[in-house]
C-alpha cells in the first residue's frame, strides 16, 4: 500500500514538473518572440496621437524587436525605424530643440515621432489601417500611386493588390503581433511603467552573444 502511495506521489510530482516546464518554456518563447518595453512612452504618445497602444507595441516589435539601437540598411533608426527625412520633418514640426538624427536612438523621442507620423498617415488615408501600415512600410507616395493604379485598386479607395511582397508580409506580421499584444499583454501594457527596461536590455545582450557564438561556429 505504502509503495503504491509513493508511486502515485512520484507520478504526480513528475506530472506537475512537466506542466511547469511547459509553462516556463512557453513564457520564454513568448517573451523572446514578443518582447515588450517602454510602456510608459507607448501609452503616453498613443493617447496623445489617438492611437491604439497595442498597435504601436506591435509595430515596434516588427520594426526593431524593441532594440532601441536598431539601424536598417536604409538608415532608419531606433525602435520604430524612423527614416532620417521623417525624423527631420517631425523634429521641425514638433519643435524638438536642437534635433539631430542621433536623437532617434532615444526611445522617448523615437516613439513620439513614430506615433506622430502614424497619426499623420491615419489622417492622410482616412483612417484605413491597411493603407496606413502599407504607407509606414513602403512610403505614402507608393501607396498613393497604387491607389491611382487600376491594376492594384479598383475603387480608388481600397487596395486589392499590394505589389510589394515585403509590404504585404508586413501587414500580416503586424496583424499576428497585434493578436498577442492586445490579448496576452493587455493589462501589462496598460500598466505603464518602464521597470522592464532591464529585461529588454538583457534580452538584447543575450541575442548579441548568441549571434557572436553562431558566427564563430
Amino acid at each position: 500500500m505504502l509503495f503504491k502511495i509513493r508511486k502515485l506521489i512520484k507520478k504526480t510530482i513528475i506530472f506537475f514538473t512537466i506542466i511547469i516546464l511547459i509553462i516556463v518554456g512557453g513564457l520564454v518563447v513568448l517573451t523572446t518572440k514578443y518582447p515588450i518595453g517602454y510602456k510608459s512612452a507607448i501609452v503616453k504618445y498613443s493617447n496623445e496621437y489617438n492611437l491604439d497602444p497595442y498597435l504601436v507595441a506591435s509595430i515596434i516589435n516588427v520594426e526593431s524587436k524593441y532594440d532601441k539601437n536598431a539601424i536598417s540598411s536604409k538608415e532608419a533608426k531606433g525602435l520604430m525605424q524612423i527614416a532620417p527625412q521623417t525624423g527631420q520633418w517631425a523634429g521641425e514640426v514638433l519643435g524638438i530643440e536642437n534635433y539631430n538624427a542621433e536623437m532617434l536612438f532615444d526611445p522617448e523621442v523615437n516613439i513620439r515621432i513614430g506615433t506622430w507620423y502614424l497619426n499623420n498617415l491615419f489622417t492622410e488615408f482616412n483612417g484605413d489601417l491597411d493603407l496606413v501600415l502599407a504607407a509606414y512600410n513602403a512610403g505614402s507616395g507608393n501607396v498613393s500611386k497604387w491607389l491611382d493604379n487600376e491594376e492594384y485598386c479598383r475603387d480608388g479607395v481600397t487596395l486589392s493588390v499590394i505589389p510589394f511582397k515585403e509590404t504585404k508580409d508586413y501587414l500580416v506580421k503586424i496583424q499576428d503581433n497585434y493578436k498577442v499584444y492586445s490579448s496576452v499583454y493587455k493589462e501589462y501594457i496598460m500598466n505603464p511603467t518602464d521597470k522592464d527596461s532591464l529585461y529588454i536590455n538583457l534580452l538584447h545582450n543575450i541575442r548579441r552573444v548568441l549571434k557572436e557564438l553562431m558566427r564563430n561556429i
